[in-house]
């Protein structure tokens, strides 16, 4: 009796466990306009958290000067230097500079992850409102500028002020991750669970990343009325 292969069926690998994430404590993580209070903000969390911190600015000086203020082992480096150091790349530049900044870091951050934080806005007289680049989203003009990058879109909806307080324990937030590659999205929903209090939940593809980015108008609004930091936090999952 022969056996008919084709007709024989393979069992179906279990679904993974979408909070089942990598291992990220070894990863050396560096944020381009470090010298902001954002991306100060986040240096110090992940370095408080334990990750190897490099801290870039478009002069070497001011971000070693941002390095030694905040202390725990950061390390300051001019942009260049910091993205070809790095394995993960946070991009915190204003927005003015986004684009000039990564086409002119292009080879250095190419084979890295790159996520993009930054919130494209105006304002004026009545408050923060979202602009549109051409490309749709910040982050989708990072991935049009990054072509040898691994692009994502995360930490857009982060008090600065919370994230370089001291006296804040935890970081009460989710975090809305975007991206095309599953495994990217879970290193960088890893890198946000290294933060006490903080979760990344992964938030679709970067095509949806002007919705995420443009909310960060709203939160404005919202902490100005309140006189608050408010974050986000999503229900039921």
């Amino acid at each position: 009796m022969t056996t008919n292969d084709s007709a024989q069926t393979t069992p179906k690998a279990p679904a993974k466990d979408p909070w089942d994430l990598p291992d990220v404590s070894g990863l050396v993580v560096g944020v381009l306009g470090g010298t902001g209070p954002q991306g100060k903000g986040l240096a110090y969390r992940f370095a408080r958290a334990g990750q190897k911190v490099i801290l870039g600015s478009r002069a070497a000086e001011r971000a070693r000067a941002a390095a030694d203020e905040l202390g725990l082992g950061i390390e300051g480096a001019d942009n260049a230097e910091c993205a070809r150091r790095s394995d993960v790349v946070i991009v915190a530049v204003p927005w003015d500079g986004h684009g000039a900044t990564l086409e002119a870091l292009r080879e250095d951050l190419a084979g890295k992850l790159v996520i993009d934080c930054v919130n494209p806005l105006g304002f004026d007289k009545k408050g923060a409102y979202a602009l549109k680049p051409e490309e749709g989203s910040a982050a989708e003009q990072a991935a049009a500028l990054l072509p040898d990058s691994r692009v994502t879109a995360a930490f857009h909806h982060l008090s600065a002020v919370l994230l370089a307080d001291p006296e804040v324990e935890e970081i009460d937030t989710d975090v809305m991750v975007l991206g095309e590659s599953r495994a990217d999205t879970d290193l960088v929903q890893a890198l946000a669970a290294r933060v006490p209090g903080m979760r990344g939940v992964f938030a679709g593809r970067l095509r949806n990343a002007h919705q995420v980015e443009s909310l960060v108008a709203n939160l404005i609004s919202t902490n100005r009325r309140y006189k608050a930091h408010a974050g986000l936090r999503v229900t039921d999952v």
